[in-house]
């Protein structure tokens, strides 16, 4: 059984060929890192995974479904349900706390309202911010700021979480405690997680890491 498939993907932007026939199988649970030079391949990747951007060749499947099959409506809407992301900026809307950031992403999805906000609730729990939940985004740290995305990304309980770069803005003791809230993840959620890192020791840490050159899986 596979969460992610991707199967001998190309992608080009103009003449510039930045995949060149990737394939990857990502199993439940699996915690998978990606390193790899700047410009390997490794964000075009993940765009691709998770819907973003579509392949020129090649398929994607994601918990047994193949999203590019979808229409343009359907799509969006699969992957706010099936997809969560956290990238090096966390992008919170400064003007809403951490626990109304976290909701945002389960009101876009139509779900009930009070489902939505109890879950928001129990996820700021598992990321250590209960006692900042009322907090602005200006009034957090960084670390703290990127476990609000980390919990906003999983409010929609997605069959993938899909991170860029996530601990890059950190300092050393934020990074290691994003990195081991990934594993924490996986233990308590059984969520699968694919991570592109220039972080040596969060690549490390992974179940199994994938090296990316010139557009290819090494």
């Amino acid at each position: 059984m596979h969460m992610i498939r991707v199967l001998d993907i190309h992608k080009s932007f103009g003449s510039l060929e930045v995949l060149r026939g990737v394939s990857l199988e990502v199993a439940p649970r699996e915690v998978v890192s990606v390193v790899g030079a700047s410009g390997a391949g490794k964000t075009t990747l993940l765009q691709i995974i998770g819907t973003l951007s579509r392949p020129d060749a090649g398929r994607v499947e994601i918990d047994g479904a193949d999203p590019f099959a979808l229409g343009d409506r359907a799509l969006s809407q699969f992957r706010n349900e099936r997809i969560g992301f956290v990238f090096q900026f966390h992008h919170l809307l400064p003007e809403f706390s951490a626990f109304e950031n976290v909701c945002i992403p389960g009101y876009i999805g139509r779900r009930p309202r009070a489902e939505v906000e109890r879950r928001a609730d129990e996820l700021l729990s598992l990321v250590g911010l209960a006692a900042r939940r009322d907090h602005r985004p200006g009034q957090l740290s960084g670390g703290e700021q990127q476990r609000v995305a980390i919990a906003r990304a999983l409010i929609n309980a997605p069959a993938v979480l899909l991170a860029d770069e996530p601990s890059g803005n950190l300092d050393t003791r934020n990074r290691e405690e994003i990195h081991r809230l990934f594993f924490d993840l996986r233990d308590e959620l059984g969520q699968t997680i694919v991570i592109v890192t220039h972080d040596e020791g969060l690549a490390a840490m992974a179940d199994r890491k994938i090296t990316m050159s010139d557009g290819r899986i090494l």
